[in-house]
């Protein structure tokens, strides 16, 4: 190839080439125009107005006037010139020098993205953050290429229409700050008692730093993430030099209380409200990504107010209850089995009016629901995967240890029953015969079925057969009262799982409106749904449950008691009596499913004495309240499945149980009583000998109601001995 070609096809390959950029540039620049054509009219009335959010019940009454609490603007020569250093430094290094879109910043945000580096600082800049809250969606899976484009129009026609002061003006009086105050001067004469102008280098990083996540960063709910934040923002300030290093070491040393005021309530709505409203706040930001704490709309929810105030009077007075101190803690979620609708939600007793959308423990993951996993981690997939054809299925409640290992595996009172049902092990909740089915059924295929209820691990351990503890503390891993109503549901409708919906439709401000419903999966077949259930039923009649009974209510459930490890017990626990940190109980009707979790906010105080039964006392009293006017009825034994005696078999199954070689049970310590005052009576007394169990013979499955109906529960008989594998989780 001589010169001459070589340059003729040179020249043509730049003709091409340049035809190419031409033709995008010109392509990328309609596409621009087309997707601003389509943006909304910028409008300083949008950019200053009182937003505020209508919630609303089930019954379409108004719960919440969300935005209308709390907002006092700031004047442009009211705001302290450290408040906007603060502002730049963590949301805007080049605020001053871009015009709205900062293309350094997005090519900066691009490499570190290319290298998977972090930063502190996103693309978008200050001004492109307030058109994004004044008309549009946060969410991540909103960042549309359209979108971002709408989005960059805007902020540079406002950067020539405002001058910067006005923009931060506008920025720092439209921010949600958490309980209730809209802009940081709201925040500051409420948190403060001061003006803006009047706080400290270290109260305005606070308030500067809390726009990202208000709630995470609230001083008087999280102190130590609101102290974390605040010395980011500080040490950016020193990084800018807005602060010097003596300055920056003064203000990182100063407590995260200096100068706040205790909270005055600041809540329009009704006190039991906040943490149903909170996930009604969650989700409608999952759903939709608008924040509508700072977005106005109107929010149609779940929520049965009746059922809600009555939860809140069980929680509340000793009118239902018996409580053994004010201290104790209940949390608990209420679901319609049928959609999966929560009509009711309380995260804690003796709420403070003051703190607006703090920690909710009904959805919280940091504690152990213990053998109330049994059901749903180790004899639902165990009936589902064919493992056992019946009720009656043989287990073996003997000497074990933990599979893979020489970690040997305790019941709770140390004692074994040698051959017993499935049904019978589930009843008396023995951790021996709960590892030995998860370990027939595998860790991949259980977390394959509790994934199709919502619960999941980052790693399955055998010890999850008997503890939801995890190796990792994010909320999407463990249980909770929410994921463990809505497992249970799936037993309670024939197998159908429904995600748990607090909200039902939303009205937005342009006055389009959505509906939200989940349409509900199969996780389960219809008949493993039936054979827990008739299993289940068992515990509350005859098992570890009978706190729950209703002699005149089909229901099904299960109890759940975790435990301290030894070192807990030898060095801090100084109860020498029977305590554990956490105890469980739920259970379900055709038409409702309860989960309720009662503790201490303080984990190492432990449970004692008559506090094992508020659990099962506190579900009784919300599902007699449900259930007396409108009985939902029993189940019926789907096609696939016969009875015999007291157990329900699969088609082809053994049609007879074979008593096993008798083995000796443990002999209870306390006399037999009827079924209905073992409810009432029972129910209240201190069982105190640690080895108190049922009589009812392991090998004698088939005993007569009468006779079963003799056993005493205990609170101890489901407390489990952690494996090594999966320690206590800290949050």
């Amino acid at each position: 190839m001589n010169k001459q070609i070589f340059l003729r096809i040179a020249k043509y390959v730049s003709i091409c080439l340049l035809t190419v950029f031409i033709a995008a540039v010109v392509l990328g620049g309609g596409l621009f125009l087309y997707y601003v054509s389509k943006a909304p009219a910028l409008s300083e009335s949008k950019l200053v107005a009182t937003t505020s959010s209508k919630i609303y019940d089930k019954n379409d009454e108004l719960i919440a006037d969300l935005g209308s609490e709390r907002r006092v603007n700031a004047q442009a020569n009211e705001i302290p010139t450290e408040l906007v250093n603060a502002i730049v430094s963590i949301e805007d290094h080049r605020f001053f020098n871009h015009r709205g879109v900062d293309t350094i910043r997005i090519l900066g945000a691009t490499l570190r993205n290319l290298r998977g580096g972090g930063g502190l600082q996103g693309a978008s800049t200050l001004t492109q953050q307030l058109i994004k809250l004044t008309y549009f969606s946060t969410s991540t899976a909103d960042q549309t290429l359209s979108r971002k484009a709408q989005e960059a129009w805007l902020a540079v026609q406002l950067e020539q229409k405002a001058t910067k002061q006005e923009i931060l003006t506008y920025y720092i009086n439209k921010v949600y700050m958490s309980n209730g105050n809209y802009g940081m001067q709201t925040a500051a004469q409420n948190y403060y008692g001061k003006d803006l102008k009047d706080l400290s280098i270290p109260q305005l990083a606070l308030l500067a730093g809390m726009p990202q996540a208000p709630n995470q960063y609230d001083p008087y709910s999280h102190p130590e993430a609101a102290q974390e934040r605040r010395n980011l923002v500080l040490s950016e300030m020193k990084g800018q030099g807005y602060i010097t290093a003596e300055q920056y070491e003064k203000a990182i040393n100063t407590p995260i209380t200096d100068g706040l005021q205790s909270l005055k309530s600041a809540n329009t709505y009704p006190p039991q409200m906040d943490n149903y409203l909170k996930e009604v706040i969650d989700q409608v930001e999952q759903e939709t990504g608008y924040n509508l704490l700072t977005t106005g709309m109107e929010v149609y929810t779940n929520v049965d107010p009746k059922v809600q105030q009555h939860l809140w009077d069980i929680y509340n007075t000793d009118e239902y209850v018996n409580y053994p101190d004010d201290e104790m803690q209940v949390a608990s979620t209420i679901v319609d089995v049928t959609n999966g609708k929560v009509i009711a939600q309380l995260g804690s007793r003796h709420q403070s009016s003051n703190v607006s959308f703090g920690i909710n423990q009904a959805v919280e993951t940091n504690r152990d629901w213990g053998s109330t996993m049994k059901p749903i981690t180790d004899y639902a997939p165990a009936l589902e995967y064919d493992i056992y054809d019946s009720t009656a299925s043989i287990v073996h409640d003997v000497p074990y240890n933990y599979p893979g290992t020489d970690t040997p595996l305790y019941n709770w009172d140390r004692s074994y029953f040698g051959n017993i049902t499935i049904q019978y092990a589930l009843q008396q909740s023995r951790n021996v015969t709960a590892v030995e089915t998860l370990n027939k059924v595998g860790l991949d295929r259980a977390k394959t079925f509790l994934n199709g209820i919502g619960i999941d691990y980052p790693d399955m351990h055998y010890a999850n057969a008997i503890s939801s503890n995890t190796t990792e503390s994010n909320k999407k891993y463990g249980a909770s009262s929410e994921k463990m109503a809505a497992a249970y549901a799936a037993f309670a409708n024939g197998g159908i799982y429904h995600k748990p919906m607090y909200i039902n439709k939303i009205v937005f401000s342009d006055g389009s409106s959505k509906e939200y419903a989940d349409p509900g999966t199969r996780a389960m077949k219809e008949t493993t749904a039936y054979m827990m259930t008739e299993m289940m039923k068992t515990v509350l009649a005859y098992g570890t449950g009978r706190g729950a009974y209703l002699p005149w209510l089909p229901q099904a459930g299960k109890t759940g008691t975790s435990n301290y490890t030894d070192d807990e017990i030898e060095n801090y626990i100084k109860n020498t009596g029977y305590v554990a940190p956490d105890e469980m109980f739920v259970g379900y009707t055709r038409k409702y499913s309860m989960a309720v979790w009662t503790g201490y906010s303080n984990r190492l105080t432990p449970i004692v004495g008559d506090g094992f039964y508020v659990a099962a006392k506190v579900y009784r009293s919300m599902m007699t309240y449900l259930s007396e006017d409108n009985n939902p009825g029993d189940w019926t034994m789907p096609e696939g499945l016969y009875r015999g005696g007291e157990f329900v078999f699969k088609n082809g199954a053994r049609s007879a149980w074979t008593a096993p070689a008798p083995q000796q049970a443990p002999t209870p310590e306390s006399s037999s009583s009827t079924s209905e005052s073992s409810t009432t009576d029972n129910s209240s007394s201190d069982n105190s000998s640690s080895d108190n169990s049922s009589s009812q013979s392991s090998s004698t499955p088939s005993t007569s109601t009468s006779e079963q109906n003799t056993q005493q529960p205990n609170p101890r008989t489901d407390v489990q001995n952690q494996s090594p594998q999966v320690q206590p989780r800290r949050r």
